[in-house]
């Protein structure tokens, strides 16, 4: 049982059955090593412990986590179907111009078939352009240089998606 002291959202997360729990975690990210360190590491006594345990979780993903993980993200510009978050979190597109939406669509399969994954970005509060402009800046990089803008982007979505998880009124 968790302390009284600990945020509601955050102790009704701690207090989940381990496959509740695990099954939450993988809505927020798709890697079974994220999940894995996430799990081993609760309860946390407060968000900023699960967003710091989170950050080392993706900071320590291996090539293949780190796929596991992208894989569970749609392209920008489509959003899984059904799935209020990923809308949510793409919203910059849903306005966009067809002219735009287009571009977006042959810049995501340019750069999947460059790096062979989808392009990944925290789109919360980004506008259809600024993606755009960021799919065409990051395609030239090296393979490397762009794995780690990924890890970095990929934990800016967790944080965003844990806070969520353990909001109070979640």
């Amino acid at each position: 049982m968790t302390s009284t002291s600990t945020p509601p959202g955050l102790a009704r997360f701690n207090d989940l059955e381990e496959s509740a729990a695990s099954a939450a975690l993988h809505e927020a990210c798709a890697s079974t090593a994220w999940v894995r360190h996430l799990l081993a590491a609760r309860p946390y006594a407060s968000a900023e412990a699960l967003y710091s345990a989170s950050d080392a979780a993706t900071a320590d993903l291996g090539t293949a986590d780190l796929a596991e993980a992208m894989a569970g993200h749609p392209p920008i510009g489509r959003p899984k179907p059904g799935d209020p978050a990923s809308a949510r979190e793409q919203s910059g597109m849903a306005g966009a111009a067809e002219a735009l939406r287009a571009e977006m669509l042959e810049l995501n399969l340019a750069y999947q078939e460059r790096f062979g994954h989808v392009f990944l970005i925290c789109a919360t509060g980004r506008t259809a352009e600024e993606m755009r402009d960021a799919v065409k800046e990051r395609i030239g990089n090296a393979p490397d240089q762009e794995r780690e803008i990924v890890r970095t982007e990929l934990g800016r979505i967790n944080r965003i998606r844990l806070a969520r998880l353990v909001a109070e009124d979640a």
